[in-house]
């Protein structure tokens, strides 16, 4: 046993593999071991035996494979992979198994076998099964056949197919094995039990000893309905079920229903195999039958005869056949003959079925005409033919052709139709009869019930007894109405005996029970009709379909409605309608008349009608009125009295008074009596004569309303029209048209006959008087709004102009809906007052188009005409299509005869010259608007063909058969299409090109129903085997027609389609099945009402037969070309119906019409940053895509859901475009009214557009980007800030869409960009725009580039992030692109760049190709523009950018309300100030905006300037860069360092979050030197911000208010210490001059304002020496000029005053008498109350000090402050020094000295040199000997810091355009140009251009007002930039010059330079200039 020790080493797979059967069985039983073990059936374990199944059951040890059986058994039950294993074990079984001796062998075969089958794999096990039945093993056979028959009976025919198994049964019955053949009896017992008779057809040829044994078994087999018993893995809540009703007992009740679910009735004729005939037929077939002697006609029958008995055919082309036989039928003598074709057209409609429905319409006539035949075995023939041919086809589709023939004279005709019609409508249910069939056949068959002959009588009382028992009494009772109560009680009584088709037979009373209306709601359901129905009733509660034609008291046809009062109008034209049952009485003669008005009219009354007495008249009249509103109805003589009033005077009555109420009477009889339309007679003529009187027109109108409503309005109209028109009067004419658009509105449209009015309107039309022609229009308009774009059609020959005014009048009615009748509907009808609306409105669009006057064509194609057609030549194929399409358009609208014109256009289709194809396809497309509905019973024959013309390879031709295809199905809607097997047989062509145009018509058309025939189904497998086709696009329309066809069939039955695929197709289908599931459009809410569409079959058709014209703008105009403006027109038109205007809104409509009222936005609380949150999070997914995948759009959904309402969200994530378009209507409505709303949800907002980006439909785009124009500017309006979130999920989306090839669309998009730089910053736009260059699409590079050139022409290059250098080379590289626009593109844009930014972009770009350089230089010369035109340039572009600036900067961007940090925006908030401040004139303000919505570096804009003569002084300046050595080091190392801390720091100033900014201004403040730097006007707008924010009342309310208005508070005191005191102050002034002007400012801010006043001051004594006085004194000069001492002392508050004069008192008192001096900037120092004050003030201090100092006054007084002082001296000295030791402030401080040396001329400074080194001493002496030199002989300069801190500030070039316009004095300090000159010479000498060696540090630029600046060092920058400033200061002072109306004087303070000097210094600059430029060169 060695050996064995072995192999019991080994794992178990291996043991199963092993040569010796002994290690196999252990290893076989160690497996089943271990798989009962295994409970994870997704084991890794269980691959490892893949393999080996198959040999454990054909192991060839029987012993082994017992045990190996059973492992397998196990394997397959518990593995998840075992279904990979079916094909090859089932064989395995089959083959070794079942052939085993062993009974427990083949047993564990079977069930491996069922077990696979339970697993889902039934398919795989059957094949397997099927193909062991033809083994030569007779064993195996029986086992084969046994386990199939286990399968049937516990799976059930569902899950086993039998039609494979039906084929070889009989197969089976001829065995020579007895076991066998009894084996497969029992089988064929089992199949009976589940499909019963269908299985007798397919066994018919078996032996008839068998088939008798089967007959006898089959009786045996019980009744019940048999029941799954073993369920399949995916049905395991079946089972859950079925084994709860076993543990109750058996099958209680639930087991029917749980029987219909499992047994599907299986037809017998699906199960054959269809045969092949055409082939088959006799060669000489269409000789013989075509042959002179009857009996060769006879044999060709007989021959078709026998093929046609076999029960199923092969589709195939019959239409020659089926013409032949049509021929023997109507014109063979031989009545044996007519008898033998009628056989084989049933033989052939049997065995076709559907697919014969195409031929139907051309036999039907010619049976029914047929029938005039006597013979009985002739008539019999023809009947089983029609009745086999009426299967195949709708009786929609031959209705035109059965009424035809219902008037004709032969008495036996009629009986046949009358009974055809009552057999077709045994096959019918409610929704297959509607009332659009039961109104033309019931008003057919009450003419026969009526015949003389009593067969035909009989006949007709079968039909309708039929047709009430199908659609129940509600439905026919309407059209019964004028049947009297006889022979109605005789159709009630056919009703009880009818037995219907479907289903069993229910006793009469049931059904009766049934169809009393249940509140008027549900639909009866015949109780018979009830099965077929059963599932559309159970999953639409309420009306089923379209079950019910009228509703109970629906007018039938006239205004009326009449149920129990019974008026019939069943006829298909107003006039033919039977009349109604109401009086038409009798003539009476004048003589009766006056005898009847006697009895009811007081005697004095009668007497007085003919008085010559005008007021005895009236007065009889009134007395007439009182009679007539006392009467009753019963008992008033309507007749009687009328004939009264129109007794003489009558309607000649001269008294308007007396006509007034003669007329009012009449109207008063008309409602209160019976008044019938003999009694109108008598009055129209007058009343019309009436109804143009100025005084009388309105009570004779009013009049003819009653009478319409008593007569009905069809009937009045016409006879009112008729009478207008044979008068003369246009008056009356334009007033009766008037008269009748109204009542048209009030009654509705029902039944009024167009065709009458229409000549008549013609007639108007063309009247002479243009009121008749105005009231013909608008009566046409009014017509419009019932029958639609048809009306049209009817005036197509008027005068263009006429036509013009027609279209017009048709445009305003263009998606207006028709009001619901209000008129013709109370009288009679018992409360469903909405139902008869409905039913009302329905009625039109058919009768409308009824009434379309249609010509007979059938003559005009003659046989030559289809023969031409037919010619070789194409020449003449051509001409035959002219004649043809010449004649349709003749026609205009065409009867459906047109004979054999659709096969001769049939064969055209496929003509080998395209353009006749064409051609054919348009005829085609006349033919659909010409025939209307009626094309529907060609589509077969002639739209089928079309569809195989969609796979043409020539685009054009496509074009043209899908447009064809499309006005076709516009007209008979989609039903006809998808019956039948057409289409799926067209989808099974290989052809892509058909195959994509077809899918995607599909997809277009099944959203849109609401149910489709079943028989899409079989388009399915063609579609999966689409989405696996070679061409792309064919797989690409294949995915998107899935979730459609899902939503009409289901998942589940797609699913179990894919069971015939290959195992990787169908993972793979099936996988995108899933991702549709998720898709799935909701199917369209039924329009309207739920059930009143028209139209044959279950399904309900899309549209009403002739739905073509009566649909207005609804459906099919929507259908094939969606228009916007529709789409809003009406919730209708999105509905799958479309029934636009024509349906009265019913109830379960304005239901959702209600839901639709509330906010359509919800907001939720932090909803917003919740999703931030969860984005950041990456709890969801960031919105990041090239294209939107289905998890992005299922996730917007998702979170859309909280917060938009539903129904809007249906709209919005609908499969169909217009309803995306109807989405942004609605959101367009609701943008203004919802803000709060969008705002809440505008991330989801901007999502959601960004999928539309991604749609093809131009609509939806053009949409989009309006809604996106308007919500900007809401958002801007609303000072709203996109969040980084929002801007990054859409801008890049929206960026896009700029590559539009749409040039309105980009126009769109680049306008959108524009308004988003108002609520995002630009800067930041600028990064995503960069993006955007680097697309594929050309037009995409071009647009983002030009874009790119806007942004930094209106923002400057602080926009170019993330620096200017590293934009601009990314910009650059665009010069050489391929595309010739992006070109250009790029260089326009690096042209703008170089007008703002000059020759330093050259830098920037860096290193470029020579070519890509020339270009450039080229261009830049071209464009001529100098860097020096920028700032002006820039204000002619900046309103087109930013919107029209208004005078003040105050309306343009605001930040957010929560975007406190900009203090600017409460600047403008306190209004006023910028209006009224005197000192800062509109060009000069900052342009705050600008600065505040950048949240990147601010920036400032150039201010307009007001352009003087001074220019030209200054053109020369503009110079190259001199080379001179570089700026002072320290100057590079600051900016190195701190350059890129400011900017950041100044980022931060801009924040949106309050902290950070508050944080970042402290920051600025804290270091002295960047403190400095602010201006004036910086510091004033900063004081004015933080100010209004303290006093803010929102403030408070936020969480840290408190610690915001700390911080504030902070924040101020460090500005005012740490900023330049002379600016401060000066602003601080300013600022309260300002507030006090202000009507608007609080009394707070003043305060405030002052209280900074106030530290001011304390803090004086320390700062007075870093003053610049002068600046301060002129500030309060011209406080005190607008505010003199009376208007001070006026104030509410006596502050203002005090803190003036405390700070004058205290200036007094630090600077004594000296501060006379400081005077030099006031203009005319003497007129000044400034200066007065100061003496004053002096003088009062002089008195108090003289008596203790010298004598001398003035030196006491100025010794009385050096004493002050002196104990300072030494303190001042020692910070002077410390300033000229550091580095920093080294210039400065010795300017200091030199103003302290010359103010102290004794202060002794040598102290303070002594402890120096020798090189410090010589330095500081120099330095001073400079600065005197300096400024010897100038005169004084005003500014006690050599020069004004502002002006410092400028040192560091800047970029021409971002000169801040606080720069040079905005505050309005009125500086003379001698005061810059001074300040140039300085400069130059910094600049090296004189010989000083002078170095320095240009401090940083004013900081606030323009932070960042490029880093760029250049001298000549340096010089541009000053220069441009001293002429911007220059013009700005004469500006404020001319401003102030002074004259202008250049003599300033004590200065004596005369103008002549200045101008000498101008020269002596240019001089210099020129001399620099030219070294230069």
């Amino acid at each position: 046993m060695g050996d064995d020790s072995e192999w019991m080493k080994l794992p178990i797979d291996q043991k199963c593999e092993h040569k010796l059967w002994k290690a196999r069985l252990n290893g076989y039983e160690e497996a089943l071991k271990l798989f009962q073990k295994i409970d994870d059936e997704k084991s890794p374990e269980w691959s490892k035996y893949l393999g080996l199944i198959k040999k454990f059951v054909t192991d060839s040890n029987a012993v082994a494979q017992l045990k190996g059986l059973e492992a397998a058994l196990a394997y397959v039950e518990n593995a998840h992979v075992a279904g990979k294993t079916t094909g090859e074990v089932a064989s395995g079984v089959v083959n070794k198994v079942f052939n085993q001796p062993k009974a427990r062998a083949k047993e564990l075969g079977v069930d491996i076998c069922l077990m696979y089958i339970e697993i889902e794999k039934g398919e795989a096990v059957q094949e397997e099964l099927l193909k062991g039945l033809d083994n030569k093993n007779p064993k195996i056979i029986v086992a084969c056949i046994e386990t199939l028959r286990k399968a049937l009976s516990e799976f059930g025919s569902k899950i086993i197919s039998l039609k494979p198994i039906i084929k070889v049964l009989p197969k089976l019955f001829e065995s020579r094995e007895k076991a066998v053949r009894d084996e497969a009896k029992l089988l064929a017992v089992e199949i009976y039990r589940w499909i019963r008779d269908a299985l007798r057809p397919p066994l018919q040829n078996i032996n008839s000893v068998q088939l008798k044994e089967l007959e006898e078994e089959w009786v045996k087999v019980s009744a019940a309905a048999p029941k799954q018993t073993r369920f399949l893995r995916s049905q395991q809540e079946l089972k859950a079920k079925f084994e709860q009703q076993q543990a109750v007992g058996g099958d209680g009740d639930g087991g029917d229903d749980d029987g219909e679910e499992v047994v599907p009735q299986v037809d017998a004729y699906e199960l054959l195999e269809a045969v092949e005939i055409l082939s088959k037929l006799p060669k000489d077939f269409y000789e013989k039958i075509e042959a002179k002697k009857w009996q060769e006609r006879k044999e060709a029958l007989e021959a078709v005869e026998l093929l046609v008995k076999n029960p199923k055919l092969e589709s195939g082309d019959y239409a020659d056949l089926v013409k032949v036989l049509k021929k023997v039928v109507g014109k063979d003598t031989n009545v044996m003959l007519v008898a033998l074709a009628a056989k084989c057209l049933a033989g052939l409609a049997t065995g076709l079925r559907k697919k014969f429905g195409q031929y139907a319409g051309h036999v039907v006539p010619t049976i029914l005409e047929k029938f005039k035949e006597k013979k009985p075995q002739v008539v019999q023939a023809l009947q089983e033919a029609i009745d086999a041919i009426f299967l195949t086809t709708t009786l929609q589709n031959i209705s035109e052709d059965i009424l035809a023939v219902m008037d004709n004279k032969n008495p036996t005709i009629k009986q046949q139709t009358s009974l055809f019609i009552a057999r077709s409508f045994r096959h019918c249910t409610p929704s297959t009869l509607p009332k659009s069939l039961l109104k033309p056949f019931c008003a057919a068959l009450l003419k026969h019930i009526n015949d003389s002959a009593p067969e035909v009588r009989d006949a007709g009382f079968e039909a309708l007894g039929t047709a009430l028992k199908v659609a129940g009494e509600k439905a026919v009772n309407p059209f019964l109405a004028d049947v009297d109560k006889l022979k109605l009680d005789r159709i009630k009584e056919c009703a009880e005996k009818v037995e219907l088709v479907y289903g069993k037979k229910t006793g009469g009373a049931a059904e009766k029970k049934e169809s009393k209306p249940v509140a008027g709601k549900t639909p009866a359901l015949s109780g018979t009709a009830a099965d077929k129905e059963t599932k559309d009733a159970a999953t639409k509660p309420g009306p089923v379909k379209k079950a019910p034609a009228a509703k109970p008291g629906g007018p039938p046809k006239k205004g009326k409605p009449a149920a129990a009062a019974g008026m019939g109008g069943a006829g298909a034209k107003g006039k033919k309608a039977p009349e109604t049952k109401e009086i038409f009485e009798s003539e009476l003669s004048i003589e009766v008349c006056e005898e009847k008005a006697a009895a009811v009219l007081p005697a004095s009354c009668i007497q007085q009608l003919d008085s010559g007495n005008w007021k005895e008249r009236l007065a009889c009249m009134e007395e007439f009125q009182k009679a007539v509103e006392l009467m009753e109805r019963s008992e008033m003589p309507c007749q009687a009295l009328v004939r009264m009033l129109a007794k003489k005077p009558g309607w000649k009555e001269t008294n308007f008074q007396v006509m007034q109420m003669k007329l009012h009477i009449v109207a008063l009889i008309a409602q209160k009596g019976n008044f019938s339309k003999t009694s109108a007679q008598v009055v129209l003529d007058g009343l019309v004569d009436k109804v143009g009187d100025v005084k009388c027109g309105s009570n004779a109108k009013e009049a003819m309303t009653a009478i319409a409503e008593a007569c009905q309005l069809p009937w009045t109209a016409e006879q009112v029209v008729a009478t207008a028109f044979s008068q003369k009067n246009p008056k009356n004419q334009s007033e009766t048209l008037n008269w009748l658009s109204n009542a048209i509105k009030e009654f509705g449209f029902s039944g009024l006959n167009v065709k009458a009015f229409i000549s008549n309107v013609k007639t108007a039309l063309a009247a002479t008087n243009p009121a008749v022609r105005t009231s013909a229009i608008t009566l046409l308009g009014v017509m419009y709004l019932y029958v639609g774009p048809p009306l049209r059609m009817f005036f197509e020959d008027e005068k263009p102009a006429l036509l013009s005014q027609i279209d017009a009048e048709f445009e305003k009615m263009q998606g207006q809906t028709a009001p619901a009748p209000t008129r013709g509907i109370s009288r009679h009808s018992g409360g469903s007052g909405d139902d008869g609306e409905e039913e009302e409105q329905e009625d039109v669009g058919n009768d409308v188009v009824d009434l379309l006057p249609r010509t007979d064509i059938g003559d005009k194609i003659t046989a030559e005409l289809v023969s031409k057609i037919g010619d070789k030549n194409w020449k003449i194929r051509k001409e035959g299509l002219d004649e043809v399409t010449s004649i349709i358009n003749d026609a205009k609208f065409i009867q459906p005869n047109i004979g054999e014109l659709p096969a001769a256009l049939k064969s055209r289709l496929n003509d080998s010259n395209k353009i006749l194809v064409q051609q054919t396809l348009s005829i085609l497309q006349q033919l659909a608007t010409a025939m209307g509905p009626n094309i529907k019973q060609h589509v077969k024959n002639l739209g089928i063909p079309v569809i195989t013309v969609l796979g043409d390879s020539k685009n054009n031709v496509r074009a043209a058969a899908l447009a064809t295809v499309n006005a076709w199905a516009e007209q008979t809607g989609m039903k006809e299409w998808l019956e039948g097997e057409d289409l799926s047989e067209e989808l099974k062509k290989e052809n892509p090109f058909l195959r994509q145009e077809l899918l995607g018509w599909l997809a277009e058309k099944l959203p849109t129903l609401r149910a489709v025939p079943s028989d899409l189904l079989l388009c399915v497998p063609h579609l999966y085997s689409c989405l696996e086709d070679r061409n792309g696009d064919v797989r690409k329309k294949a995915q998107d027609a899935l979730p459609f066809f899902m939503m009409h069939l289901g998942f589940e039955k797609m699913a179990k389609a894919t069971s015939k695929l290959k195992p990787t197709s169908k993972d793979q289908v099936l996988a995108m099945l899933e991702k549709a599931k998720a898709n799935m459009p909701a199917k369209p809410a039924p329009a309207a009402k739920a059930s009143s569409r028209v139209g044959g079959g279950a399904a309900p058709a899309k549209f009403q037969p002739a739905s073509a014209f009566a649909e207005d703008s609804g459906s099919n105009t929507m259908e094939s070309k969606p228009d916007p403006k529709k789409a809003k027109a009406g919730a209708a038109s999105s509905k799958a119906k479309g029934v636009q205007g024509k349906k009265v809104l019913s109830k379960p409509t304005l239901k959702e019409d209600d839901d639709k009222s509330g906010p359509i936005f919800i907001i939720v609380p932090n909803g917003k940053e919740q999703r931030m949150k969860d984005e950041k999070g990456l709890k969801v997914l960031k919105w990041n895509f090239t294209t939107p995948r289905d998890e992005y759009i299922e996730q917007l959904k998702t979170q859309m859901s909280s917060c938009v309402a539903k129904w809007l969200q249906d709209e919005m994530f609908h499969a169909d475009f217009q309803h995306h378009n109807k989405a942004l209507a609605v959101m367009i409505e609701h943008l203004e009214s919802e803000k709060d709303g969008v705002i809440s949800c505008l991330d989801l907002i901007l999502k959601w557009l960004t999928l539309r980006f991604f749609d093809t439909n131009t609509s939806v785009l053009m949409k989009a980007l309006e809604y996106l124009k308007l919500l900007f500017n809401l958002l801007s309006q609303e000072e709203y800030h996109l969040t980084e979130n929002e801007a990054s999920s859409f801008i890049p989306y929206l960026i896009l869409k700029v590559g539009e090839p749409k040039d309105v669309i980009r126009k769109d998009v680049r306008a959108i960009l524009n308004r988003m730089c108002l609520i995002y910053p630009a800067s930041k736009m600028f990064t995503f725009i960069m993006e955007g260059t680097k697309s594929k699409n050309s037009k995409q590079r071009a647009e983002c580039l030009e874009e790119l050139g806007c942004l930094v022409e209106s923002y400057g290059m602080n926009v170019c992030q993330p620096t200017p250098g590293k934009a601009l080379k990314e910009m650059a590289t665009h010069i050489g692109d391929r595309d010739n626009t992006v070109r250009n593109a790029a260089l326009n844009t690096i042209v703008t760049v170089y007008n703002v930014h000059g020759d330093q972009v050259f830098k920037l770009i860096g290193n470029l190709s020579e070519k890509d350089m020339s270009m450039l230089e080229e261009r830049i010369k071209r464009s001529a523009k100098r860097p020096s035109a920028a700032p002006v340039r820039q204000v002619e572009e900046k309103p087109q950018r930013a919107q029209n600036i208004s005078a003040n900067a105050s309306m343009l961007r605001k930040g957010p309300v929560e975007d406190m940090s900009s203090k600017l925006n409460q600047n403008r908030n306190m209004g006023g100030h910028s209006e009224t401040s005197h000192t800062v004139p509109r060009e000069f303000q900052l342009d705050l905006d600008e600065i505040e919505n950048d949240n990147g570096p601010v920036k400032c804009e150039m201010p307009a300037l007001v352009q003087h003569k001074l220019d030209d002084i200054f053109e020369p300046v503009l110079i190259p860069e001199p080379k001179i050595r570089a700026v002072s080091p320290h100057f590079d190392d600051m900016h190195s360092n701190t350059a890129s801390t400011i900017n950041f720091v100044i980022s931060q100033v801009a924040s949106g979050d309050i902290n950070t900014s508050i944080q970042a201004l402290a920051q600025l403040f804290q270091i002295e030197s960047l403190a400095r730097e602010a201006s004036t006007g910086v510091l004033k707008d900063l004081m004015h911000g933080l100010i209004t924010l303290m006093l803010d009342s929102r403030v408070e309310d936020l969480e840290e208010g408190e610690q915001v208005i700390r911080s504030v508070n902070l924040l101020v005191v460090k500005v005012l210490e740490k900023s330049d005191q002379t600016n401060i102050l000066s602003a601080l002034l300013v600022l309260l001059q300002d507030s006090l002007l202000a009507t608007a400012s609080s009394p707070k801010f003043s305060e405030l304002v002052m209280k900074c006043l106030w530290r001011m001051v304390r803090l004086l004594p320390e700062t007075i020496n870093s003053i610049n006085l002068d600046r301060i004194l002129l500030d309060i000069h011209n406080f005190m000029k607008v505010f003199p001492k009376e208007k001070l002392k006026q104030c509410k508050s006596e502050f203002p005053i005090r803190t003036l004069k405390t700070l004058l008192h205290t200036l007094c008192k630090l600077k004594g008498p000296k501060i006379l001096d400081h005077l030099t900037m006031i203009d005319n120092k003497n007129e000044s109350e400034l200066e007065a004050h100061l003496c004053r003030v002096m003088k009062h201090s002089m008195d108090q000090t003289g008596s203790k100092a010298d004598k001398d006054t003035e030196k006491g007084a100025s010794r009385t402050e050096e004493k002050a002082s002196k104990a300072k001296v030494n303190d001042i000295l020692a910070e002077i020094f410390k300033k000229i030791g550091s580095k920093e402030n080294t210039k400065e401080g010795l300017a200091e000295l030199y103003e302290y040396k010359k103010k102290y001329s004794d202060a002794d400074i040598e102290p303070f040199l002594k402890n120096s080194s020798q090189f410090f001493q010589s330095y500081v002496e120099r330095g001073l000997r400079l600065i005197e030199t300096e400024r010897e002989g100038k005169g004084r300069i005003p500014s006690s810091t050599g020069i004004s801190p502002q002006m410092e500030g400028t040192c560091v070039p800047v970029s021409t355009h971002t000169v801040s316009s606080s720069i040079g004095n905005t505050n309005g300090e009125e500086v003379g140009p001698s005061v810059y000159l001074e300040r140039l010479k300085i400069l130059r000498q910094r600049c090296g251009l004189d010989n000083a060696k002078q170095e320095d540090r240009p401090p940083l630029t004013s900081l606030l007002s323009k932070p960042a600046v490029p880093t760029v060092a250049s001298s000549t920058d340096m010089l541009h930039s000053k220069l441009s400033q001293l002429r911007e200061s220059r013009e700005q002072y004469q500006h404020l010059d001319l401003d102030s109306n002074q004259t202008h004087s250049s003599g300033i303070g004590t200065t004596p330079a005369s103008p002549s000097s200045a101008a000498a210094n101008i020269d002596d600059l240019k001089k210099r200039l020129e001399r620099i430029k030219s070294s230069r060169k």
